[in-house]
């Protein structure tokens, strides 16, 4: 437990907003995660992006965007094609961007 601890702590020194850390802190749920629905389009993005979730860059205010240089090993690693790249890259920058929007909304109703 004392490990898990550590890194709940970096999290939150790190910027991770409090329901995030929340969450990592939480014991393992016995019920089912609540399903949604993607889009087969979307299916490649959202891996990728779920992929990534290590990769994001933050900085004193925080979470700034994902780090790139580590997209092309995630594509290879997630199966995406070279033709597809451009799409889903444009696909996971909506995922980005939303996810960062909703963290600044959340972030400014804390102060």
């Amino acid at each position: 437990m004392q490990k898990k601890q550590g890194g709940i702590d970096h999290a939150a020194a790190l910027g991770m907003p409090p329901e995030l850390v929340a969450m990592l802190a939480a014991p393992p749920r016995d019920e089912p995660a609540e399903e949604i629905e993607v889009y087969p389009e979307n299916w490649p993005a959202l891996q990728v992006f779920l992929a990534m979730q290590t990769q994001w860059r933050v900085g004193m205010a925080g979470a700034t965007g994902l780090d790139y240089t580590a997209l092309p090993a995630v594509f290879e690693l997630t199966g995406v094609k070279k033709r597809d790249r451009p799409d889903t890259f444009e696909r996971l920058r909506v995922l980005e961007i939303e996810t960062l929007r909703v963290w600044g909304e959340q972030a400014k109703q804390k102060t």
